[in-house]
């Protein structure tokens, strides 16, 4: 199993989601977080004094998939997330030792 960890525009998220449901992965996690990369913010210009903002909104998924599962979710995600500008954000995928289901005590895959 793997855990895919997308970081991407909150405005994509929509999209995303419904893309997902569409090659049946139903199972994620969303959170409202704030950070950068290469860009390192925006400068803008606010009643003629410019100001840095350097951490931007963003939207994590966490998504559990088998590992034969990985690259169609990650394809789906690229293709949708993806504006061609920077800041579209970043996918980092890890290996998930064991997954536990609280209602009911299966583990690993059974309990994705």
């Amino acid at each position: 199993m793997k855990e895919i960890i997308a970081i991407i525009r909150p405005e994509k998220l929509e999209n995303v989601k419904a893309a997902l449901e569409a090659i049946e992965c139903r199972g994620l996690t969303v959170v409202d977080v704030k950070g950068r990369g290469r860009q390192l913010g925006v400068t803008e210009s606010y009643r003629g004094s410019d100001y840095r903002i350097d951490l931007l909104p963003k939207t994590r998924l966490e998504i559990i998939v088998k590992d034969e599962e990985v690259d169609e979710v990650v394809d789906t995600l690229v293709k949708t997330a993806q504006t061609g500008d920077i800041g579209d954000g970043k996918i980092f995928i890890s290996p998930v030792e064991d997954v536990v289901r609280i209602r009911t005590g299966e583990r690993g895959e059974n309990a994705v």
